[in-house]
């Protein structure tokens, strides 16, 4: 795992489940922070 932050990249955010998820597995993973991104968003 890097020692600095995580960039999550998302093409598209729905409802932010599937980010959520990533980056609850990345902080168990041992990333210190998940910066999630996302390209667009539906809704």
């Amino acid at each position: 795992m890097p020692d600095g932050p995580v960039l999550l990249v998302d093409d598209v955010i729905d409802s932010g489940w599937t980010a959520t998820v990533a980056a609850r597995l990345l902080r168990r993973a041992g990333a210190a922070e998940v910066l999630p991104f996302a390209l667009a968003q539906r809704g």
